[in-house]
């Protein structure tokens, strides 16, 4: 049986998808382009108004390019509009997030060497280069009780729940086992990890049962609301076990947009967070989330945003256009912001963004940093985030030291 697995959005569903190819391997699957597929999966996103576009792009395109394939499509796209994704040329299954970890169980056709549906064999290691993919990612929680106004996920991952720590430290063996030099540790509200568990548990017990139990490995976090960072973070980062990589969505500089939002912080709350980690660790990467063209956004509320950008420690940004989402609070606000005006906004913050990705990328100019290389061995990513051009004679997955050019 030959595969291809399609991914739209964040590193959760980057970690779902690395299960559901897990899955499909242990199967006998082999992974082939798209076109020369027998089992297409399209594992959605729903986020924005984009990311459901996307999703049925990608899924009218392989249906187009390889009418014979079984399209099978999960995610929060194919969660939030079963119906209206079920109705997509080519697709035979949609299956929502709560069965996700049994899609290939249940929807993909195996050989008759394989176990039957409803099993998952034991690995013995972790295949390397999922998603084709140099680093893992596993997911340690999924859903989120947060209640931003803007934001669909709640209603498409559920309640907040987490996996154990002795479970996750068991997996975190066995990738290093396999050869895994860093791995990505995520969730929809990772910072709310462990709070569902009995008894509760917390993100800093995690990191630091992750560290204890492992030995070469360079563990990850993946995106933290700015209330949530553990004590941990520093420390453990200090100590050279975690990478100097956070991403800590701020969406707004103005406290009003926020308020509206139903963010639980002020900018002075978030100023304080990053201003710390800057002052721990000058060499780390920090990036962040903001939101344009949120309903009721002025003109004056976007020039404090661009002036606490300007002059703060981030170095990088995901700029997102405001975009309603039906069942969300912010979708009945008036006050609406014309698109040509939210376009422009967005341009306005996208280049802050350039600007604070060059001056960081200055800054460490000169610096040497270990790095992990990927593709095919020609580039490195550093601890903290940047690409690099490596000499020849390099493989893929190798720990080097490389020198950030000028």
């Amino acid at each position: 049986m030959k595969y291809s697995i399609v991914t739209f959005g964040c590193r959760v569903n980057q970690a779902d998808s690395m299960v559901i190819e897990r899955d499909l391997r242990a199967r006998g699957g082999v992974p082939v382009p798209s076109v020369e597929a027998d089992v297409i999966v399209v594992n959605s996103c729903s986020v924005t108004a984009t990311a459901d576009q996307g999703t049925r792009q990608a899924i009218r395109r392989a249906a187009r390019e390889n009418p014979s394939a079984r399209i099978v499509v999960t995610g929060c796209y194919a969660t939030r509009s079963a119906d209206e994704v079920a109705a997509l040329p080519g697709v035979l299954a949609v299956v929502p997030n709560t069965q996700k970890e049994t899609l290939v169980a249940s929807h993909v056709p195996i050989r008759n060497n394989t176990p039957p549906p409803g099993t998952v064999p034991e690995l013995p290691v972790f295949p390397l280069y999922l998603l084709d993919r140099t680093a893992l990612t596993i997911r340690v929680q999924t859903g989120c009780e947060e209640e931003c106004s803007y934001c669909i996920i709640p209603q498409t991952r559920g309640t907040s729940t987490s996996r154990e720590i002795d479970a996750l430290v068991s997996e975190l063996r066995q990738a290093e086992a396999s050869g895994f030099l860093e791995v990505t540790l995520t969730g929809v509200h990772l910072g709310a990890y462990g709070r569902d568990l009995t008894p509760p548990r917390s993100l800093d017990q995690l990191l630091r049962a992750a560290v204890d139990a492992t030995n070469r490995l360079l563990l990850r976090v993946g995106s933290l609301e700015p209330m949530d960072v553990p004590p941990a973070l520093a420390d453990l980062a200090e100590a050279g076990r975690l990478a100097p990589a956070f991403h800590l969505p701020l969406q707004h500089a103005s406290d009003r947009i926020l308020t509206r939002m139903r963010r639980p912080y002020t900018l002075a709350d978030y100023r304080q967070t990053v201003d710390r980690l800057r002052e721990r660790l000058p060499h780390a990467a920090i990036g962040s989330d903001i939101i344009v063209g949120f309903p009721g956004e002025t003109d004056a509320d976007v020039d404090s945003l661009c002036e606490y950008l300007e002059a703060s420690p981030l170095t990088s940004l995901h700029v997102f256009p405001y975009s309603d989402r039906p069942g969300t609070e912010a979708t009945a606000l008036a006050d609406k912001v014309p698109g040509p005006i939210v376009r422009e906004r967005g341009r306005r913050v996208r280049e802050i963004g350039e600007r604070l990705a060059a001056r960081f990328r200055a800054s460490q100019a000169g610096s040497q940093r270990p790095a992990l290389t990927i593709e095919d061995g020609s580039v490195a990513v550093t601890d903290n985030g940047l690409r690099v051009r490596t000499g020849p004679g390099l493989r893929r997955n190798e720990r080097i030291l490389v020198a950030v050019p000028f």
